[in-house]
């Protein structure tokens, strides 16, 4: 007896991004404001980072909060309703959560349920690791529309009195939605990692070090975790990175991975409207335009500028204000890259909302 043969989804040629939305918090931050916790001052950190402030959600506003006002708009601008869409994805390090995901409560807050929801864990690469997820999702004819969201409050997980990184962070959110096109919206993906360097940027401590601290300080006389010297308080993770690293990594190898990924759609960098970097550092910005030779008609994305370094969410965020002020850029193409920890990168060529 032979073997049944399995009916398949039908699929789709080609798959773009539809609308944009986007989330930042009211709180803005100065340099002046961060050199009240660094010996630091608004000229070197403006020098070494291009950074002039940054927007921080208040105690009240969390994950879930910024990634549905940047999804509900994203969503309007592709004309689709929640209840629409076949997958949410929400690229984020900072839900504080392990379960249940910072999607599937998404998804239930905007009325998309019983879609199938999943958070990314992919930091300043998330945004483009759903992007490439997405498209996957959309071409294969498993979801009609997808909800891609890039969301972080980096601030819960900062010591604003280490010089590493906490200076450079913002919090926010973008979003889009991704669905079936006619003609090719999404080029190629190029990601990857590079797990041997997983120590050049992470959390100083685990959550399990808190849980061992409180064991023992339940053992040691009944005394309460916050009694004891270098208590939980003092074990919360928060963000380190090592930037010369970091720097030396973005600036090489992901000059790389970008030409990958223009050399996989089949464009010249001259082809291009603009050019959306992960908002890290701007010196590390003007150095991969360099690099790929990018002529004075790209319009390149600096929304670190005011932003800040949003993780997963800068993309997204820069996207949405580079169309604001260009509008345009709309239905041309952009070169977006993302790199941050694990190591994790990824890029694509898309068609601009």
């Amino acid at each position: 007896m032979s073997t049944p043969v399995l009916k398949q989804s039908p699929t789709r040629e080609h798959s773009r991004i539809l609308g944009i939305g986007a989330f930042r918090p009211d709180v803005i931050v100065s340099n002046e404001d961060v050199c009240q916790w660094i010996e630091s001052s608004d000229e070197w950190i403006r020098q070494r980072t291009g950074i002039i402030t940054r927007h921080r959600a208040d105690k009240g506003t969390s994950v879930i909060d910024m990634a549905e006002a940047a999804a509900r708009e994203a969503l309007a601008g592709a004309g689709i309703e929640a209840a629409q869409l076949g997958a949410v994805l929400v690229s984020t390090v900072t839900h504080p959560y392990a379960t249940p995901s910072a999607a599937a409560e998404l998804t239930d807050r905007l009325g998309a349920t019983p879609a199938p929801a999943y958070d990314v864990s992919a930091a300043c690469a998330g945004y483009c690791y759903g992007i490439a997820q997405a498209d996957a999702l959309v071409r294969s004819g498993t979801a009609e529309y997808v909800l891609v969201v890039g969301v972080e409050k980096l601030s819960d997980f900062i010591d604003n009195t280490e010089r590493t990184i906490s200076f450079l962070l913002g919090d926010g959110a973008g979003a889009v939605v991704v669905g079936p096109s006619d003609t090719p919206g999404i080029g190629p993906s190029v990601w990857g990692s590079d797990g041997g360097k997983s120590g050049a940027i992470g959390m100083t401590h685990s959550m399990l070090d808190i849980r061992a601290l409180s064991l023992a300080a339940e053992a040691d006389g009944g005394l309460t975790p916050d009694a004891l010297s270098g208590g939980p308080a003092k074990l919360w993770p928060t963000l380190r990175q090592d930037g010369q690293t970091v720097f030396r990594w973005a600036v090489w190898e992901m000059a790389k991975a970008a030409q990958q990924a223009l050399d996989a759609a089949g464009i010249e960098a001259s082809d291009l409207a603009a050019f959306v970097p992960h908002q890290a550092n701007m010196r590390i910005i003007d150095e991969l335009a360099k690099q790929l030779k990018l002529p004075d008609t790209v319009v390149i994305a600096r929304d670190i500028a005011d932003a800040g370094n949003t993780s997963a969410a800068s993309i997204p965020l820069a996207t949405h204000r580079l169309l604001k002020e260009n509008p345009e850029l709309s239905g041309k193409l952009s070169l977006q890259i993302g790199f941050g920890a694990g190591l994790v990168f990824g890029a694509q060529v898309v068609v601009l909302p």
